[in-house]
C-alpha cells in the first residue's frame, strides 16, 4: 500500500485553505501555517466566476458559499458622465450557459466556509516561514521562532508577497502599472434608494473606472475604483485614506456613482502592481500555488478562481502518484501553468482597454460591447460576455481531475 504524503502548505488565505480542503479530501496528511496570529482576510468583496463556483462544487462547498454570497441578474457598464449603460451582460442566465452561476462574496465568509469545511487539517497559525529548502525527496520549512518541519511536498499559498516565491526563484521585480486603487464597503442600506445596486456595475471613463457589486447577501456594497496616477507607490491593501481623496478624484464622475462614496464608513488604498507569470512553479519537492505563483491583475475577476482551481488540480495528482511526487508536481504544473498564463496576460490586456481616454477609442469600445451583446463574441452567441471570457467560464475544474 502507498504511503500517504505529507503535505505542508505556509499561507492560510483562501487558495492556502482551498489546497487544505482539496487534499483533505483525497486522504493526504496536510498542514497549514499561517503568519497572522487567527486566520483572517480582509475586509474586501471577491467575485466568483462560474468556473470558481465548479471548483469550490468540487471541494463540496458550493452550497455553503452560495449562502453567503450575493448574485445578480445582469454586469452593467456604464458611462462615467452621463451614466448611460454602454452593455447589459446577463449573468442570470450563466448557470445554463456555463454550468454555474456568477456569484459575489466577502473573502472573509468565503476563507469562513473554507475554515469550517476542514475536519482532520492541523491548522497553526502564528507561524511566520523564513525559508523554505525544496529538496530531492522532501522540503523544508523554517520558521521566525526557529522551529522547523520537513514534509513530502511543501506548497507556497503565501500570497503576491510569497516568502516561499523569493526562497526558490530569488527576488523578483513588481512593475508599477500606474494605477492606484480604493475600496469601500458599505452598508447596502446606506446607499440613496434612488441608486440602483442590486447588479454588478462598472463605471469606464478616460484613465480610470469604478466597479461596485452586494456581497453577504446583498446586506453589503463592495465599492473599487481605479484610476492612472503616479500619486501613490505603496502596495498594501490595509492603507487607511479619507473618503475625500475618491470623491475628489471622481468629482465629475456620475452623481449615481460618487454619492455611493460616503456611505463606507472606511477606505483604504493600494498602488497596483504588475509580476510576470513564472515559467517554473517547482524546485524540488517545494512548490507554489495561487498569487505566489501567477499574481495578476483583477480585470478578468480571476485572481482567486485561479488559486482554487490550483487546489484541486495539485490535491488530485498528489493522490493518484504518491509514489511518484515529483511526477505529481510536474503533472500539476502542466495542466495549470499555461491556463494561469492565459489569464494573467488576458487582465493585463484589459486593463488598457478599461482606461482608454480617447474619446474615438472609448466610442469604438463600447460599440464593440454593445454588439457582443447583441450578437455575441466572434458570432457565439453562446458567449455574449462583454470582454469574451467563455474561456475562462466553461471550464470545469471537476471534470480535469474526475
Amino acid at each position: 500500500m502507498p504511503r500517504t504524503p505529507r503535505v505542508a502548505i505556509v499561507g492560510g488565505g483562501i487558495g492556502g485553505l482551498a489546497a487544505a480542503l482539496a487534499l483533505e479530501r483525497r486522504g493526504v496528511e496536510t498542514i497549514v501555517f499561517e503568519q497572522a496570529p487567527t486566520l483572517s482576510e480582509i475586509g474586501a468583496g471577491l467575485n466568483l466566476t462560474p468556473n470558481a463556483i465548479k471548483a469550490l462544487r468540487a471541494l463540496g462547498v458550493e452550497d455553503q458559499v452560495t449562502a453567503v454570497a450575493s448574485g445578480s441578474d445582469f454586469l452593467n457598464i456604464r458611462s462615467w458622465k452621463s451614466g448611460r449603460y454602454i452593455s447589459r451582460t446577463r449573468r442570470g442566465d450563466f448557470k445554463e450557459k456555463f454550468g454555474a452561476p456568477n456569484l459575489s462574496v466577502h473573502r472573509a465568509d468565503l476563507l469562513g466556509v473554507l475554515a469550517g469545511a476542514l475536519k482532520t487539517t492541523d491548522v497553526r497559525t502564528g507561524m511566520r516561514a523564513v525559508a523554505i529548502e525544496g529538496g530531492a525527496r522532501e522540503a523544508m520549512v523554517r520558521f521566525a521562532d526557529g522551529s522547523a518541519i520537513e514534509a513530502d511536498i511543501v506548497v507556497g499559498a503565501d500570497g503576491i508577497h510569497s516568502v516561499v516565491r523569493k526562497c526558490l526563484f530569488g527576488s523578483d521585480a513588481p512593475r508599477f502599472t500606474g494605477c492606484i486603487c480604493w475600496r469601500g464597503m458599505a452598508p447596502a442600506d446606506a446607499v440613496p434608494r434612488d441608486i440602483a445596486i442590486a447588479d454588478g456595475a462598472m463605471w469606464m471613463g478616460p484613465h480610470g473606472h469604478v466597479v461596485h457589486y452586494p456581497v453577504r447577501r446583498g446586506e453589503l456594497l463592495n465599492i473599487v475604483a481605479h484610476f492612472d496616477s503616479a500619486g501613490w507607490t505603496e502596495e498594501s491593501w490595509t492603507r487607511e485614506c479619507d473618503v475625500s481623496e475618491p470623491v475628489t478624484t471622481y468629482t465629475r464622475w456620475h452623481s449615481d456613482l460618487t454619492r455611493i462614496f460616503p456611505c463606507s464608513a472606511r477606505w483604504y488604498k493600494w498602488a497596483l502592481y504588475d509580476r510576470d507569470p513564472l515559467e517554473k512553479w517547482s524546485v524540488g519537492r517545494a512548490t507554489l500555488l495561487g498569487d505566489s505563483a501567477h499574481a495578476m491583475l483583477p480585470y478578468l475577476g480571476q485572481g482567486a478562481a485561479m488559486a482554487i482551481e490550483d487546489a484541486c488540480v495539485l490535491a488530485a495528482v498528489v493522490a493518484k502518484m504518491p509514489d511518484d511526487l515529483d511526477a505529481a508536481l510536474a503533472d500539476y504544473e502542466r495542466v495549470r501553468a499555461p491556463r494561469a498564463k492565459a489569464a494573467v496576460f488576458g487582465s493585463r490586456a484589459r486593463a488598457k482597454e478599461n482606461h482608454l481616454a480617447s474619446p474615438w477609442a472609448q466610442l469604438k469600445r463600447n460599440v464593440k460591447f454593445a454588439l457582443r451583446q447583441r450578437f455575441g463574441a466572434g458570432g457565439r452567441k453562446r458567449d455574449n460576455t462583454a470582454f469574451q471570457v467563455g474561456w475562462l467560464y466553461s471550464y470545469d475544474v471537476g471534470k480535469e481531475v474526475g
